[in-house]
């Protein structure tokens, strides 16, 4: 079979290069043509026919100010899938760019599926007639979003796990040791405290500050920039690093089991953390309005925005969003963390704990591409 699979940020590249070796034990004679990063590149043997790093806008503004690129990526999205007229279309999160390519493979009749469901049970739940429309399953990886489709008459949704709980336990057990990591990356032997300011210019411009800020309120700490993928160190330099140093490993995770304590922009990023037992605050500063943040309060129909929050139902990591995401405010938070007795930070790891429980240690990738395959055999007897 061939398999058109499209990743529009780092952690569906990670993803998605899981779900390509796992298509290919499962169908040896798989084919993938493809849109990501390096390492879905790596596991298919090719190059993406767009590189993420060329799709990574965030916010309307963002967005408007490469309106240009926008319309030539899913172009160039469009036309190269119609010329592989591969057997599926596999989508990983990435809405507003993935639907449109869907619909047109639904013209085309070629089957669409969705791996990593998108978060429209937080906004934009609407988008869910477009799902019920163009996509044949969709695969969760959190175990409240079946639920959400069926509430919405979508029955074709189910959790497969969460990919990150595996991918995480092995890049904890990778790690350099402790002398040996702050070795290599010429550290002296101090408390690290991690900041993770996103993986776009927009996220970066906006949270990096406010986490440096906070951060030089504990000088007997040091802090950390987990480079981003794709992200060059001089774009850091550019939005307020100072002189923190910007360190990278193959994976966060295996800066994480090395910190203190950590300051993380609201995504994907904080489920690693969680996962790999980092206490954290979250940052989201955008353009740091009151005004903003009662918006956004009326259009998230959740009551929390990080991941462990959500997935455990309450406040397990204290979330500082727009107005309240100010460096007074998040040193705050960030201090009982640091402190290894501290009833704070006994109760976070505690949450993380449940929030392990809650999502299991089914393989994602493994049973995303058992039922792709399947459903595939049968839809081309």
């Amino acid at each position: 079979m061939h398999y058109f699979i499209i990743a529009g940020e780092a952690s569906g590249d990670l993803h998605g290069s899981h779900l390509i070796k796992a298509l290919r034990e499962r169908d040896s004679a798989a084919v993938i043509t493809f849109i990501g990063g390096d390492k879905m590149a790596a596991a298919a043997g090719g190059t993406p026919v767009i590189h993420f790093r060329e799709m990574a806008f965030m916010g309307f503004s963002e967005v408007l100010r490469n309106l240009g690129k926008v319309a030539s990526n899913l172009s160039k999205a469009k036309n190269a899938l119609e010329m592989a007229a591969p057997d599926a279309l596999i989508l990983i999160d990435y809405p507003s760019f993935n639907l449109k390519v869907a619909a047109k493979a639904a013209r085309l009749g070629i089957p669409v599926y969705y791996y990593i469901s998108p978060k429209i049970w937080a906004w934009k739940k609407w988008r869910v007639r477009d799902i019920r429309r163009l996509v044949r399953c969709v695969f969760c990886i959190l175990p409240f979003e079946p639920d959400f489709y069926k509430e919405h008459d979508y029955r074709r949704a189910f959790y497969v796990g969460n990919p990150s709980v595996a991918e995480i336990d092995a890049d904890v057990v990778e790690a350099l040791s402790r002398d040996e990591f702050l070795a290599k990356h010429k550290l002296r032997d101090r408390p690290l405290i991690a900041l993770m300011p996103g993986s776009r210019r927009g996220e970066i411009r906006n949270n990096l500050p406010v986490m440096v800020a906070a951060t030089d309120t504990f000088p007997q700490y040091r802090g950390i920039i987990i480079g981003a993928p794709g992200v060059d160190d001089s774009l850091y330099a550019a939005c307020g690093a100072g002189n923190l140093p910007v360190v990278r490993e193959r994976s966060a995770a295996e800066i994480l089991t090395h910190c203190r304590a950590a300051l993380v922009t609201s995504g994907t990023a904080t489920l690693e953390a969680a996962l790999t037992g980092t206490p954290q605050v979250v940052c989201y500063r955008a353009n740091g309005s009151k005004l903003s943040y009662q918006i956004m309060d009326k259009i998230l129909d959740v009551d929390f925005v990080s991941l462990p929050n959500l997935i455990s139902g309450r406040e397990v990591i204290p979330e500082m969003l727009l107005h309240n995401c100010t460096p007074e405010l998040v040193a705050e938070r960030l201090a009982p963390l640091l402190r290894p007795d501290s009833a704070q930070r006994i109760a976070q790891l505690d949450g993380y704990a449940a929030v392990r429980t809650a999502l299991g240690t089914a393989d994602a990738a493994a049973n995303t591409a058992k039922v792709i395959v399947k459903d595939l055999s049968a839809v081309h007897k």
